[in-house]
């Protein structure tokens, strides 16, 4: 007799309204995001009001709760990095009679680069801004290669602007766990910074106009220029701090 299979729980949204109450500790205020390995909400606390980040991890996403492990693991191993969100727990909730992972980790009141970047009158920065975002993300970047770990998925969408002013505060959100080994994910978040640079600064259409220092970052995006001026991330740090820069 055939064994039949039994198809795995899929979820596509969970959808939660603020006012919801999951694990039986927290309440949820607000949706913050999804994305391919779940959705990200902010919860409050319900005994201290203190507010958190709780992230749903979609179950056919996390089989046997490996992503979601990874995750946990890596965040610990990296809490003494400044710009990556601190784990607290995991919870398991029930929906649609199922099990779910959920990881609560630190809150942090900002905004998606992507969306920072829309809110600002010509939508992009200049290039004496950008370079200080661009080593703000470096030095946070450096602390995790030097802890021999990568990001893996660098974008302005996982990238929030916590404060802004004579300097930007950033924290990174998610990770991208490859089977590729981890020199090789170091040399994709160097090209990640470069290519997060060009875009904030407003990508090709503006690229002519880009003062020669800023060019000469960028190296007209090509990976293996890139890697060929910064070998490490360390690299890049470095030349940033000896930049001569001059107002045009």
């Amino acid at each position: 007799m055939a064994i039949k299979k039994t198809k795995p729980f899929c979820v596509d949204s969970f959808n939660f309204s603020p006012g919801k109450k999951i694990a039986g500790k927290y309440q949820i205020v607000s949706m913050l995001g999804s994305g391919w390995e779940g959705e990200v909400y902010k919860v409050s606390e319900i005994d201290t009001g203190i507010e958190r980040a709780a992230k749903l991890f979609f179950p056919q996403r996390n089989r046997n709760d490996r992503t979601c492990r990874s995750y946990a693991l890596k965040l610990h191993r990296l809490s003494h990095c400044s710009i990556l969100i601190q784990y607290h727990t995991k919870e398991i909730i029930t929906f649609q009679k199922n099990p779910v992972t959920v990881l609560i980790s630190e809150y942090v009141d900002g905004i998606p680069l992507h969306q920072f970047l829309r809110k600002l009158p010509a939508r992009r920065l200049d290039p004496f801004q950008a370079l200080h975002l661009l080593y703000a993300l470096t030095e946070g970047i450096e602390e995790i290669h030097l802890s021999n770990e990568y990001h893996g998925d660098l974008h302005t969408e996982n990238i929030l602007v916590h404060k802004y002013g004579l300097g930007f505060s950033l924290k990174l959100l998610d990770f991208f766990n490859s089977s590729t080994g981890k020199r090789e994910n170091m040399k994709y978040d160097i090209c990640g910074l470069i290519q997060i640079f060009h875009e904030c600064m407003g990508g090709a259409r503006y690229y002519s106009k880009l003062p020669p220092v800023v060019k000469d970052i960028c190296s007209g995006l090509k990976h293996s220029l890139i890697l060929k001026k910064f070998r490490t991330v360390s690299h890049l740090r470095e030349h940033l701090e000896t930049l001569e820069w001059m107002a045009t």
